[in-house]
């Protein structure tokens, strides 16, 4: 499985597995395993660089296994074919994803505008809140 240039995918990092789906779908969820379950060994693969593992798990989340394992599990539509495709296909975006660099934040400083305003503002609140105090029945 192709992903870009540089990061190919082989057979045997893959295992898929074959389960019944929940939901609706009358006799046929019954009868027939449409739901597919792909397992990709990401921790073992050795065409995936170290920052795409890190940046993998951290994107994967739940779907990531104790073991370094991504599980994508399918059940979309009644057909086992689509099923399978459409699990390849979020694996290859995951992969994809993490390939991307962050950019690094550049921290920057508020501008002088800024922090009048917001002193400003909290002046406001402030006299608000101060005339809401208990009202005196005497005056």
């Amino acid at each position: 499985m192709r992903i870009n240039d540089q990061i190919t995918i082989e057979d045997w990092e893959l295992t898929e597995q074959f389960i019944r789906a929940s939901g609706p779908g009358g006799q046929n969820v019954n009868k027939v395993s449409t739901a597919v379950e792909l397992r990709f060994e990401a921790e073992r693969s050795p065409n995936l660089p170290a920052p795409v593992k890190s940046r993998l798990k951290r994107l994967a989340g739940r779907r990531w296994t104790t073991d370094g394992a991504i599980v994508i599990q399918v059940q979309d539509t009644r057909s086992q074919a689509r099923n399978r495709e459409i699990a390849r296909e979020r694996l290859a975006e995951l992969i994809l994803k993490a390939c991307e660099k962050p950019k690094r934040r550049i921290a920057t400083k508020p501008t002088l505008g800024s922090k009048r305003r917001r002193l400003q503002a909290k002046k406001e609140r402030g006299e608000v809140k101060a005339l809401r105090g208990k009202v005196d029945p005497g005056n």
